[in-house]
């Protein structure tokens, strides 16, 4: 009679680690990262090569433009944007947003929600906006519309709240 597997939470740290390596290489993951990953700014770096014509309007009232196109890097098995890069974008573009009206405080992201609203298709062009919604002693929220550029409709819609750490008060 074969011995039923033991519950995930009696797994030693080995058994675990190669219970995960086998699922992920069943899901055709595998391999190593390439080294340019691995550089400390590699995800900064991945975000910056999806946007194009960024824009940032002054105080007090800060708006950030840019442009994305939708590239088969940025994309998810279905030759749309993936909402991974999707994230990656408002983040960056609401933290520029936020740095733009509150100074260049330190700050960190809070919260982050996005709405899916349609998709972008591969090799289609998208308009990014992000603006303050409010702004307080401590805290930036802003807002990040994604619209397809030939039909303005409206793909995805974020909002991100970043909390000015205690050491810039």
């Amino acid at each position: 009679m074969a011995r039923p597997s033991p519950p995930e939470d009696e797994l030693s740290p080995a058994e675990s680690r190669a219970r995960t390596q086998a699922f992920l290489e069943a899901l055709g993951v595998g391999g190593t990262l390439p080294a340019s990953a691995e550089q400390p700014d590699a995800f900064s770096e991945l975000v910056r090569s999806l946007l194009s014509s960024v824009a940032v309007s002054p105080p007090p009232d800060p708006q950030v433009t840019c442009t994305l196109t939708v590239s088969p890097a940025s994309t998810n098995r279905y030759n749309t944007l993936h909402g991974g890069a999707v994230a990656a974008v408002a983040e960056a573009l609401g933290m520029a947003c936020a740095r733009a009206a509150a100074g260049d405080k330190e700050m960190f992201l809070g919260e982050l929600s996005t709405a899916y609203l349609s998709a972008a298709r591969l090799d289609s062009e998208v308009d990014v906006e992000a603006k303050i919604l409010r702004k307080g002693r401590s805290v930036v929220v802003t807002t990040i519309e994604f619209r397809l550029k030939d039909t303005k409709k409206l793909c995805f819609t974020a909002r991100a709240t970043f909390i000015m750490s205690v050491a810039s008060l």
